[in-house]
């Protein structure tokens, strides 16, 4: 089995992910990240995940975006819980994508690894930029050019998006049809105390018409 390196928040569209990453035939090291997020949640789902789907290895990364803050996610700003508008909202947080993917090239090249996978969605999403075919095209170009393994001729890295064209209620459907357990899931940006999903943000409104127009409960507590 070949070894590809899964970026894993721990939410539907990345476990999903993971799931087909495993299905066709990779050995997944699953890769995530502490960057400063509102809550720790998202990394304990991870952690239940990767065990959950056996993944050769999981890593969680520490990259303190608070730092620079410029999101609801990383920064001391109200979360947006009035419906998905148009636009690019505030819970985008700056590069990150590239900040993850970049982190992935990385241990994809010390394992020795042509393969990387990420769960975005251009179609059911909150309007992020690096969650666009365009982004994913210019980055996978990157990664060839700024490689030892690359520029030796010895890897030619693939960056995987099995997700960027479904539907948020197909991402369901196929996780379900993969065995994803979705009650180890965690999606919201915005949870209470006892780690019940808020219903209200972008998120979770996403996650819950997935589920209603797939035909399928969502196993998640919503307060």
């Amino acid at each position: 089995m070949k070894p590809a390196v899964c970026l894993l928040s721990g939410g539907l569209d990345s476990s999903t992910c993971l799931a087909y990453a495993q299905r066709e035939g990779f050995d997944c090291y699953a890769l995530s990240f502490d960057y400063g997020q509102r809550h720790r949640l998202e990394l304990d789902a991870a952690a239940r995940i990767a065990s959950s789907l056996s993944a050769k290895q999981h890593r969680v990364v520490k990259v303190d975006l608070r730092a620079f803050g410029g999101s609801a996610l990383t920064a001391d700003m109200d979360v947006p819980k009035d419906g998905v508008q148009p636009g690019i909202p505030i819970t985008y947080v700056p590069a990150r994508n590239t900040i993850f993917l970049s982190f992935a090239l990385a241990w994809a090249e010390v394992l020795g690894a042509s393969d990387i996978f990420i769960g975005v969605n251009a179609i059911d999403y909150s309007g992020y930029p690096d969650c666009r075919p365009e982004f994913l095209q210019a980055f996978e170009t990157l990664a060839n050019l700024a490689t030892k393994a690359g520029v030796e001729g010895r890897m030619h890295l693939r960056l995987h998006a099995p997700l960027l064209h479904l539907s948020k209620s197909d991402i369901v459907k196929l996780g379900a049809e993969l065995g994803v357990d979705f009650s180890l899931t965690h999606s919201c940006y915005d949870p209470d105390a006892q780690g019940r999903s808020c219903g209200l943000c972008d998120s979770c409104r996403l996650r819950l018409r997935g589920f209603q127009d797939a035909g399928l409960q969502d196993p998640l507590a919503y307060r």
